[in-house]
């Protein structure tokens, strides 16, 4: 594998993404343009979605030179998502259960499950499998000037899980920030499910002549002094590991690059068997500080690219950040 060509990837669940500047417009709701896609827009922010994986296309905002840039990758015809069959999970929601499953397997009350495998080998299960959720049409059941819902049925038996889940991803703008709420309600079985919008961020759009990729990025993850060790293909080993000061993993007692410490001999293996880079769960510590609101409490993490001035704040409710740095892209895309 090679390391990140063009992309940073994060991972979350619910949350809310403060980002730079730019001017909205108005939007008519219900229906989709002619590329497919569903637009929602509040002042300094507008973003188009699909149904295809509930997936986010497009996010503008203005750069500190009022320059409109468009910092998630996506396809600019929706009818390619379906086509591309390398299928990186552009934007969409990984269901009905991201992230891996180790030996395609688990039990619950005593009954062994298995599930489509679909990755190394096919030693694991993936993102819900080959036919997980971004790799599905959801259904459009409201869509406003700023807000867009989609919902899927994910019938008993599908890719193996047991039991019916029904499912709302909504996304929704507000002046300067994006929101995501996810919602999976298990109707008729006890069933695992976990969820994530699976965005790649180049703040930078592609158009830095000097660093088209985005390991120039400055990330800070100011709670997550610890991460969730791995085996060799990136399955959890019930291990907590201190993301020591000064080492590859430390983002969080000092904002740095995401690519400062790719010269590092310990960057070798940090993303699984001889990959170098980024594809850990780091582990949101919070409770130590007492109650707290995450809405107010501050960021998970903050991502800023100096060239264009772009700066994204993440909130979230989870305990956990997903950190990705496309070990397994080419920079192709």
């Amino acid at each position: 594998m090679t390391p990140c060509k063009h992309l940073l990837n994060v991972l979350l669940l619910l949350a809310a993404v403060t980002v730079g500047q730019t001017a909205g417009g108005n939007y008519a709701a219900g229906s989709p343009d002619a590329d497919g896609k569903y637009t929602i827009a509040a002042e300094g922010i507008r973003a188009q979605f699909i149904p295809y994986g509930a997936s986010l296309t497009n996010l503008f905002i203005n750069d500190t030179n009022a320059v409109e840039r468009d910092i998630v990758l996506g396809y600019d015809n929706a009818s390619y998502y379906s086509i591309d069959q390398s299928h990186p999970h552009l934007g969409g929601v990984p269901g009905r259960y991201a992230n891996r499953i180790k030996n395609s397997s688990f039990e619950i009350d005593g009954i062994e499950y298995h599930v489509l495998p679909n990755e190394h080998n096919n030693n694991n299960t993936l993102h819900g499998g080959p036919r997980g959720w971004d790799w599905r049409n959801f259904t459009v059941v409201a869509h406003t000037t700023s807000s867009v819902t989609f919902s899927i049925v994910d019938p008993d038996g599908e890719q193996g899980f047991p039991g019916e889940v029904i499912s709302y991803i909504t996304y929704t703008v507000t002046p300067y920030q994006w929101h995501i709420k996810m919602v999976a309600l298990a109707t008729t079985k006890k069933t695992p499910i976990m969820l994530t919008s699976h965005v790649y961020w180049n703040l930078d759009a592609f158009q830095n002549p000097n660093n088209p990729t985005a390991l120039n990025h400055t990330l800070h993850l100011p709670y997550s002094g610890q991460r969730i060790a791995v085996d060799g293909i990136l399955i959890p080993n019930g291990t907590i590991l201190a993301n020591q000061p000064g080492s590859v993993n430390d983002f969080w007692t000092a904002p740095k690059q995401v690519g400062a410490s790719f010269d590092d001999p310990e960057i070798l293996g940090n993303c699984g068997t001889n990959c170098s880079g980024y594809d850990n769960c780091f582990l949101v510590n919070r409770a130590q500080e007492g109650p707290f609101d995450w809405r107010s409490k501050g960021p998970v993490a903050t991502v800023l690219s100096e060239w264009s001035g772009i700066r994204i704040d993440i909130w979230s409710d989870q305990d956990a950040f997903q950190l990705y740095g496309c070990g397994g892209q080419n920079g192709k895309l």
